[in-house]
């Protein structure tokens, strides 16, 4: 039956009858904040911050625009920059199609920052930043430093432009 498997047969029939379900259902005006390519933890995640458990930030980008993530409230800077990735990413194959992003080079020059402090320790909450609901985050260049556990590139060629001889 037009290439599904009879293992597959039941997910094939659910997927026919929930797929017209759900694009109505994203259609509609009060789920407007809702991805069209939502994924159940998307889902969830918006529905935590309807609940209280996940918050809405705003990420402010260097050319003055800005977009909205939702993550959990008990969420770390890798949960954020991930789903600001997920975002980036979405809109960039909707508007663009196919483009692919460096995101170590994004994260090696800029970071987010809340306040005065930059996020750049991937492992801290977002809460012991004093991170809420409906706060604005933005994004900021970022020099690695030896504090950071990694030297500079102008650091590392002053060293090898020191060992030339003349």
């Amino acid at each position: 039956m037009l290439g599904v498997r009879r293992g597959d047969l039941g997910t094939y029939f659910r997927r026919s009858q929930f797929e017209p379900l759900v694009s109505t259902l994203l259609d509609d005006p009060v789920l407007a904040d809702v991805p069209k390519n939502a994924t159940v933890s998307d889902i969830d995640t918006l529905i935590g911050v309807e609940l209280g458990s996940a918050m809405k930030l705003s990420i402010l980008k260097l050319d003055g625009t800005h977009f909205d993530v939702a993550v959990l409230n008990t969420a770390k800077v890798r949960d954020l920059k991930q789903a600001v990735m997920k975002y980036v990413d979405s809109m960039e194959q909707s508007q663009l199609g196919h483009r692919h992003i460096s995101w170590k080079h994004v994260w090696g020059n800029f970071c987010l920052s809340f306040g005065n402090e930059k996020l750049v320790d991937d492992g801290a909450r977002l809460q012991d930043f004093g991170i809420r609901n409906n706060d604005e985050l933005r994004f900021e260049h970022h020099v690695a430093t030896r504090e950071d556990g990694r030297h500079s590139r102008a650091k590392k060629r002053r060293f090898f432009h020191g060992l030339r001889k003349n």
